[in-house]
């Protein structure tokens, strides 16, 4: 088998339908589009949410508040995720993302203050708490904001 010899299955393709081709054709003079009315004309249809003048629906729900183009999303990880860490390790967020503690880190990391630590960490990310700063500074650690 090569790609020459490939071929669509039985009836799977069918020849393209030519309209307005004559009476004997069976689709001539209107062409399968019936007497007159919107839909015969070209360009004929409505274009989509037209309810027939009835107030559209997109316009009839309520809308709410906006969307803040400019917001970041950062991704949060807590001081007692870097337990897992040796002691003395420089933590940044490509280490992280190795230890499966982050998948994606999107806008930034910061360091949340939820937990204890005990070891002394180098940490660094986009942001910490100021929990969690005290945290790691208590434990010996450094924090360094990049």
């Amino acid at each position: 088998m090569d790609l020459s010899s490939l071929k669509p299955n039985e009836g799977a393709v069918s020849d393209r339908f030519r309209v307005g081709r004559g009476h004997g054709s069976g689709n001539g003079k209107t062409s399968g589009r019936g007497q007159k009315g919107q839909k015969a004309r070209s360009g004929g249809l409505p274009r989509p949410g037209f309810e027939g003048g009835q107030m559209p629906l997109y316009r009839r729900i309520p809308k709410r508040g906006f969307t803040n183009y400019n917001h970041l999303d950062i991704v949060g990880v807590n001081v007692s995720a870097l337990d897992g860490f040796k002691d003395g390790d420089e933590i940044t967020v490509e280490g992280l993302i190795e230890a499966g503690i982050i998948k994606n880190p999107r806008d930034g990391v910061k360091i949340l203050g939820n937990g204890e630590i005990s070891k002394k960490l180098t940490v660094k990310v986009n942001g910490f708490t100021a929990s969690a700063k005290e945290k790691i500074e208590a434990a010996g650690g450094t924090c360094e904001v990049i």
